[in-house]
């Protein structure tokens, strides 16, 4: 990496570090906080990522006939093809809620990762849903809804562990497996200092780790752990430990739904959706169908 650039990352993380410091220390909902919501309080009035108590208007949909979604097809558990060579998965089936709720048809088409933008922008699609996050150079073409789930940082350990809690006092001399470079080693260096860290090149390394009782915890993206727990070996093995953590400027704001800059009706209809699917319930229904152990 260029030296501008590696000074352009070192005052990035440092900018966070400070940031979360503040954020903690004025008990403001971030890094320091863990998230209340677990795969057993999954509800209609508790989602970690939408606001229920804030309603939103309910927009006019009068003139909006069908959504016509694009995807991506290789990219399990949010879609992928079935058995029977359809598509399937989280992200299709919360397109066709978001369709039956607006009561309006619905396409969903699979088109290359690298098409899905170029194919909005010409119109050959209305909305694009593929666990896509915004980032400036994406969001000068195109426009994002509001996010529709987010990969918080877990801690895994082995189902005999003894730690209770992922506080830093009761980490304190714990040792943390953490990929090397990644946001979830930043992360344990911001707030887990009294922690050892065990710096390892992928998770797959980190996890034989903990199965072999060589660490005690490991920190890493939530989705991934969620999907790993409940495979054979990783429900032999471990379970999650205490709660999510959030952090924006660690973990991102979350994937949302993407739309052409034309295009703010269809956009404002289909966020409503999307509260009216998590107010219902529906939403929840779908993270557990597809995540039996909740990243939540």
């Amino acid at each position: 990496m260029p030296k501008a650039g590696r000074v352009k990352q070192a005052l990035q993380f440092y900018l966070r570090l400070i940031f979360g410091v503040l954020l903690c220390i004025f008990h403001v909902e971030a890094a320091c906080a863990q998230s209340p919501f677990g795969a057993d309080k999954l509800g209609p009035d508790k989602i970690a990522i939408f606001d229920l108590s804030r309603k939103p208007e309910k927009p006019d949909i009068s003139s909006l006939r069908a959504i016509r979604f694009l995807t991506d097809d290789d990219y399990p558990p949010f879609h992928f093809p079935g058995p029977d060579g359809q598509l399937s998965g989280f992200n299709v089936d919360l397109a066709r809620a978001i369709c039956q709720e607006l009561k309006v048809a619905c396409t969903i088409q699979a088109r290359r990762w690298d098409t899905l933008i170029p194919s909005l922008e010409e119109g050959r699609g209305d909305a694009i849903i593929a666990s896509m996050s915004g980032t400036d150079i994406s969001r000068a073409r195109i426009d994002f809804g509001v996010p529709y789930y987010r990969t918080p940082g877990r801690f895994v350990q082995q189902k005999n562990g003894k730690i209770k809690d992922t506080t830093a006092e009761n980490l304190a001399g714990k040792s943390i497996a953490v990929v090397s470079g990644s946001a979830h080693a930043a992360f344990i260096s911001a707030y887990f200092t009294v922690a050892t860290q065990k710096i390892v090149p992928d998770q797959d390394e980190a996890l034989k780790l903990l199965a072999n009782g060589q660490v005690d915890v490991f920190f890493g993206d939530g989705i991934s752990l969620a999907l790993w727990l409940n495979s054979v070996n990783g429900a032999k093995c471990c379970d999650f430990l205490g709660g999510a953590f959030w952090e924006s400027h660690f973990f991102g704001e979350g994937p949302a739904i993407a739309f052409r800059k034309d295009s703010s009706q269809t956009r404002k209809a289909v966020d409503f959706a999307l509260f009216r699917l998590a107010e219902t319930g529906v939403y929840q229904n779908l993270i557990l169908k597809y995540f039996p152990v909740s990243f939540y």
